[in-house]
């Protein structure tokens, strides 16, 4: 068997790391002429190292790596602190693997390396994708992003909707900020219409910025768009001066409009099928979508070894649709948690807070997600 994957990035790099290590040739097909990401950050809860460290790359990731402590909860203007959840040796005792906040380009550089320790050519750099009609391979794998040309070929053009909310996202050096800040712990700032996330990545040496807020006068949806340090801290006009000193201390903010698709009813047509962003872009806001490619990745070489074009990809698809969709449903569902106008009351907040993060609601919310064993799930 021979596959051809379209895209290098996370989801793609993964399928084709689990298809060489299964024993079935690739050829990745990337048109960027470099494998380098626009820097931002990634986390991995325990159902995605479970897949990683299954094809061997975990230890490869662990030193350019944080393994976070904890997640919490802060209250936008006066830093009320709430415990979401504990990670660190907790993660690895309740679920077998840790949690990690990543630099993407990191974890594509391991990814990159692996594949091409199993295969040097694998990857061939440069090169856009018009046509899935004359290739001469057994399956070909859409794992181009949000703006997947494969699922255009597939299924004709989406319609992507604005949902009113803009992003913006930046890196500051941890020297920067103030010696509190310097906590290998996941930081998520809730507000009236807007919510702040922060995390450490390259063992602390690096803060990751993610600041999300209610606008309807940017509409891009590009990661690579720059944005003026300026615009970013007058959307975050009177929160919190630890969000303030995040703010002053990334040199090259970044921003990008926040777009929701509708779930595919299906991935796959004949030899074809799609996975990650090409298949379920979601919001970022459940820290799952590097995951969730992940996890297609590493189940569709599984399934293809097991069974075949193109009962492989049939029985992938099954195996992954329901999963992904709940998960895309639950990263929306969190931009009115996330955002609610209750937050602008301290005292209504706490009580707010206290009911939408009480202990039975998180579990809800993410045992499903991180118990998940993609390495034993039926396919």
């Amino acid at each position: 068997m021979k596959v051809l994957i379209v895209g290098a990035g996370i989801g793609g790099l993964t399928a084709a790391l689990a298809l060489l290590r299964g024993g079935i040739d690739v050829d990745v097909l990337e048109q960027a002429g470099a494998l380098r990401e626009v820097g931002a950050g990634v986390q991995l809860s325990a159902n995605g190292t479970r897949a990683l460290h299954a094809l061997g790359v975990l230890t490869d990731l662990l030193p350019v790596a944080c393994e976070a402590t904890g997640k919490e909860i802060r209250l936008w203007n006066t830093g009320e602190t709430w415990k979401l959840f504990d990670l660190g040796a907790q993660s690895i005792e309740r679920y077998g693997f840790p949690y990690l906040t990543l630099y993407r380009p990191d974890l594509l550089e391991v990814l990159a390396g692996a594949v091409r320790a199993l295969k040097p050519d694998a990857i061939r750099l440069g090169t856009r994708v018009q046509a899935i009609d004359d290739f001469p391979h057994d399956a070909v794998i859409g794992a181009d992003g949000v703006h997947s040309t494969i699922r255009q070929l597939l299924f004709g053009s989406d319609r992507p909707q604005f949902t009113g909310v803009i992003a913006w996202r930046g890196i500051v050096p941890i020297e920067r900020l103030p010696r509190h800040l310097h906590r290998l712990v996941g930081t998520n700032w809730i507000g009236p219409g807007a919510h702040v996330v922060h995390y450490p990545l390259r063992g602390g040496r690096l803060m990751n910025f993610v600041g999300a807020l209610e606008r309807s006068d940017w509409r891009i949806e590009s990661w690579s768009t720059r944005g003026d340090p300026a615009e970013l801290a007058a959307d975050f006009a009177g929160w919190h001066e630890d969000v303030q000193a995040l703010i002053r201390g990334i040199d090259v903010p970044h921003k990008w409009a926040l777009m929701v698709r509708p779930p595919l009813e299906r991935w796959t047509a004949g030899r074809v099928t799609l996975l990650g962003d090409a298949a379920h872009s979601m919001l970022p806001f459940l820290a799952q979508g590097a995951v969730m490619a992940i996890e297609d990745g590493f189940l569709l070489a599984r399934s293809l070894k097991a069974h075949g074009v193109p009962e492989g990809l049939i029985r992938y698809e099954k195996a992954r649709i329901e999963r992904t969709r709940r998960a895309v449903e639950g990263s929306a569902a969190n931009i009115g948690r996330f955002h609610n106008r209750t937050l602008a009351d301290a005292a209504a907040a706490k009580q707010y807070v206290d009911r939408e993060w009480d202990e039975t609601r998180v579990a809800e919310r993410y045992e499903w997600l991180f118990r998940y064993d993609v390495t034993t799930a039926p396919v």
